[in-house]
């Protein structure tokens, strides 16, 4: 029984999942402080996330090892992002034969989109679902969940202790808070903290990119330079359908030299 009289249960291995964003992070201090059992916790690492994330996930393996005696486990995908992107070989016969007819090159996949998002599946979903499956069949385990309450078209067959307790996405976001759980101040600046390259994010926060994060602003401008370079400009090659990064370059310093200029005359 836990601190708020419910009856853990039993004869089961617990597997949490921890994508290290608000809502897997407030369900796991949560489980913390209620004293729900947990066995592993798993996250799926792509080499792309913020420097803060890391300081965040970081925070969070001392915290469940101080109280548990447990390390966060984490996943990664043997080659990584940038691997995937450029130099994985295609072998299907029928990608090949594409490519060849259109003169792409035969390596990489290229930027994500959103019709084929290799990323978050192989990177990510991937990973975690394979180990979550394993041990659901070697040790008949549960896996928890970090949906919250607003968000129940998300819901599967799987533990969700946020909807159990009615708590919402603001209010994960406030138990993290609330704990001294601040990510060094990103839910303040971008909607979402996922990968920082990621090409399905709205102009708004790639802005925000230049100029919160411009070491990883540059990193991206020169990945967007490779990717022309290797596949052209094609939804391969360019970083989204409208836009290069190089174009989103000369774009944001346009706005910030208008804003500089409308400053000065208003004084």
């Amino acid at each position: 029984m836990n601190a708020d009289g419910e009856k853990h249960i039993e004869g089961n291995f617990h597997a949490v999942s921890l994508s290290g964003g608000k809502d897997s992070t407030a369900m796991l201090l949560l489980m913390i402080e209620q004293d729900m059992p947990i066995d592993v916790v798993l996250t799926a690492d792509t080499g792309m996330e913020f420097p803060e994330m890391y300081e965040h996930l970081q925070k969070l393996d001392d915290l469940l090892c101080r109280e548990r005696g447990i390390h966060i486990t984490t996943l990664r995908h043997p080659k990584g992002f940038e691997w995937l992107m450029f130099d994985e070989p295609k072998t299907k016969p029928s990608s090949i034969e594409n490519r060849q007819r259109l003169g792409v090159s035969l390596y990489g996949n290229g930027w994500p989109g959103p019709r084929v998002r290799w990323c978050t599946g192989t990177l990510k979903t991937h990973l975690i679902h394979k180990e979550v499956n394993r041990l659901k069949k070697e040790r008949n385990a549960l896996h928890y969940v970090g949906i919250a309450a607003d968000e129940p078209g998300r819901i599967k067959d799987d533990q969700y202790p946020l909807v159990d307790r009615g708590i919402t996405e603001s209010e994960a976001l406030r138990i993290c808070y609330d704990r001294g759980f601040d990510w060094g101040g990103l839910y303040q600046i971008y909607n979402r903290c996922s990968c920082w390259c990621c090409p399905l994010q709205r102009i708004g926060e790639l802005k925000k990119l230049r100029t919160h994060h411009p070491e990883l602003w540059a990193r991206l401008r020169e990945m967007d330079r490779r990717a022309i370079e290797q596949f052209g400009h094609n939804p391969l090659g360019q970083f989204t359908k409208n836009w290069t990064v190089e174009q989103l370059e000369r774009r944001f310093a346009n706005e910030d030299r208008q804003i500089s200029v409308s400053v000065r005359e208003e004084r």
